[in-house]
């Protein structure tokens, strides 16, 4: 009987051992797969590229799946509760922001962003480019393409990185054509992470700091913070630059503005010299929770996903709202609506403060003229202009970052509260300024109830702005078009 117990027993233990054999036989022969399908991408390529690429179409040869998630960019399907991936126009939402930029190309035209394949035809679209007919007319210089296109290093590399900045935006209509895409991001013959712009190696120079010993999750962000940043175009040559020299807080940018006497315009109404932030999405997502925990942009914004037995990131970038199950969720165990409740929570508070604050300062814009018109002199309204700047920077940097309310909702709450308290102090030395030319009434207000009644009260003629817009999109763009088909410059 123990000669058969034992018997069984070592047939048992053969039998478990050769199915723990087969398992593992299994999961190495899958491992062996994946990675031979991963090899196999970059010794099966079906085209080699080399230098810089700007033509989207070629990596997706190579990389079909990165590419076909990153082509849905062009959808404009989603929508949150004060977001998506759908331009709205701005201004017709909230018609203060018309006398918030008056004096500025802001006031004209301002929507929400779209996908990154919209890139270029809605920088040709917008009023705030004008309509220029040659290559040395229009109000604004090449660098505003600079995070537009692929083409922009392509272009940088033949003539120079202050030659591109210094050249009409129109002068590079021909050329810049091509949306953000594989080479804003990637190196071409091994696609590793790179930085292609140089402001953000600049910067990160300035401060002593070598961007190139960044760490691979580092990277995740920085590709992207070579755009969705706040910046400035420097002296004549409209040399790009990141104001971080000091810090990356709103007092520490404000404090680099002060000591340079820089400013974006002078406001049309109040005289106020005013600085205008861009997105400093990367700078206010470093002061949030996450941020400070190491999670990237990517993480959230470009998550992982699966096909055919691939593990790859998701280039359809977009709100995470869109795909809770592959971002918030892999870290947080709650479900879909109350995360999504969680992020509505908070950007309804920052939304609060934001709408007070917009509509105090519209009225020391317009107070500011008010007193102006009526006798005020310059050493009158110093403190005043100080404070609208102050408080008009505060706003800007609360609202010009999309994401600023979930990324840091504290540090945005403060800048926002900070810039109502600017502003309500503003109001009261404008009173002060005109109680001593013997003003004591209210200041009658404009009626700017509409985008349309807002604009005409700044003096836009937007009617002409779109006559201009539309012979310049039927005329001059399909003219570089063909110069870009030309030349070889666009694969389509």
């Amino acid at each position: 009987m123990e000669k058969k117990l034992k018997s069984w027993q070592g047939w048992l233990l053969f039998g478990g051992t050769m199915v723990v054999v087969f398992i593992l036989g299994l999961l190495v022969s899958a491992l062996m797969d994946r990675q031979a399908e991963i090899v196999s991408v970059f010794n099966n390529k079906k085209v080699e590229i080399k230098g810089i690429e700007a033509r989207n179409e070629i990596f997706g040869e190579n990389y079909p799946r990165e590419y076909n998630t990153w082509t849905e960019t062009i959808k404009t399907d989603f929508k949150s509760e004060f977001n998506g991936n759908e331009a709205v126009d701005v201004l017709e939402q909230r018609p203060e922001m018309v006398i918030l930029w008056a004096g500025y190309a802001f006031s004209k035209d301002y929507s929400t962003p779209r996908g990154h394949m919209h890139a270029i035809d809605d920088m040709r679209h917008t009023l705030r480019v004008g309509s220029p007919m040659t290559a040395e007319e229009g109000p604004q210089p090449a660098t505003c393409w600079t995070c537009k296109s692929p083409d922009v290093p392509r272009i940088m590399e033949a003539i120079g990185v202050e030659n591109f900045y210094s050249n009409k935006w129109a002068a590079m209509g021909s050329e810049i054509v091509n949306p953000i895409g594989c080479a804003d991001c990637h190196e071409p013959e091994n696609m590793n992470l790179h930085i292609s712009r140089p402001a953000l190696r600049e910067a990160f120079a300035r401060q002593g700091k070598d961007i190139d010993k960044a760490t691979p999750q580092e990277m995740r962000s920085l590709v992207c913070a070579q755009c969705h940043v706040e910046y400035y175009f420097k002296g004549d040559g409209k040399y790009l630059t990141f104001p971080w020299d000091k810090g990356f807080t709103v007092e520490d940018m404000e404090t680099y503005y002060d000591e340079a006497e820089f400013y974006d315009y002078i406001h049309a109404l109040s005289k106020t010299p005013i600085l205008k932030a861009q997105h400093p999405d990367y700078e206010i997502a470093q002061m949030g929770i996450h941020g400070q925990r190491g999670v990237s942009c990517a993480d959230c914004h470009m998550p992982y996903k699966s096909e055919g037995g691939m593990k790859f990131s998701d280039h359809h970038i977009q709100s995470p709202l869109a795909m809770i199950d592959r971002t918030c969720q892999v870290c947080h165990r709650e479900s879909e609506e109350t995360l999504r409740n969680n992020v509505y929570e908070r950007q309804h508070k920052a939304n609060e403060t934001r709408n007070r604050l917009e509509q105090e300062l519209a009225k020391a814009h317009i107070e500011a003229k008010y007193a102006w018109d009526n006798g005020a002199t310059d050493e009158q309204m110093k403190e005043s202009l100080k404070l609208l700047r102050q408080a008009q920077w505060r706003w800007d940097f609360g609202v010009a970052s999309h994401g600023g309310s979930f990324h840091a909702p504290q540090e945005i709450q403060r800048i926002l509260g900070n810039g109502v308290d600017k502003a309500m102090q503003a109001r009261l030395a404008i009173s002060k300024v005109l109680a001593k030319n013997g003003h004591l009434e209210n200041v009658p207000m404009p009626d700017i109830s509409t985008k349309e009644k807002a604009q005409a009260y700044i003096g836009l003629d937007i009617k002409k702005e779109k006559e201009a817009k539309e012979k310049f999109m039927n005329t001059i763009v399909p003219q570089w078009l063909a110069k870009a088909k030309e030349n070889g410059r666009v694969s389509m």
